[in-house]
């Protein structure tokens, strides 16, 4: 079990790097081995780390050879050495022996149908810098955890909706009622049951 955290802001600058250390830091007991952060200027990527696979190797958040991609991770990805030895074979090359690396790559390949070769548990972001997108994927049974939420022009998302509420800005009103919202690709999630102030990530999202 492992803790992620994040944010970006729309108009392409403004994050604050103690507000995602905030959020981050609410998220310690899911992740007692090592805490990262990666921050641009237009979002801001966290971990909290329970280390089971590549020890020493699989820190987070991890990028890409060039630094146009970065992800952090919490799961499992169960055929990962079966994908591994088919990126390996066109061509990707691998700092580390994780499985979060092997999403990263696949991502690459894949874009967003990478999570249709996924087999596991999960719930992870992935921030390309050049294009200056978030994107946002849980496991199709529901079981790794993953909220967000909206702050004026800023998404922020988290694997607890405390590490959420970390921010000043989330609003703790309570909501009576179950409905929907839209993201700008047009795919849908159900809003969480008991506050206005986070979204939960449907399972098997995107």
């Amino acid at each position: 079990m492992c803790g992620i955290a994040g944010l970006c802001a729309a108009r392409g600058y403004g994050i604050e790097p103690d507000r995602l250390a905030s959020m981050i830091g609410m998220l310690d007991h899911r992740g007692p081995d090592d805490r990262g952060v990666h921050l641009e200027p237009a979002a801001g990527l966290a971990h909290a780390r329970l280390s089971v696979i590549d020890v020493s190797g699989g820190a987070q958040p991890m990028s890409n050879e060039d630094g146009s991609l970065w992800i952090t991770f919490n799961g499992e990805i169960f055929n990962y050495l079966e994908l591994r030895e088919e990126l390996v074979a066109r061509g990707h090359y691998f700092g580390s022996l994780s499985d979060t690396e092997v999403i990263l790559h696949l991502y690459e390949e894949l874009g967003a149908e990478a999570v249709h070769r996924l087999n596991g548990q999960w719930a992870f972001a992935i921030w390309n810098s050049r294009e200056r997108t978030l994107f946002l994927s849980r496991d199709r049974l529901g079981v790794r955890p993953l909220f967000y939420t909206k702050c004026g022009d800023q998404l922020l998302f988290a694997s607890e909706i405390k590490a959420l509420f970390a921010h000043p800005e989330v609003s703790r009103e309570i909501d009576p009622s179950a409905s929907t919202t839209s993201s700008r690709s047009g795919r849908r999630w159900r809003r969480g049951r008991s506050s206005r102030g986070y979204t939960s990530c449907r399972p098997g999202t995107p």
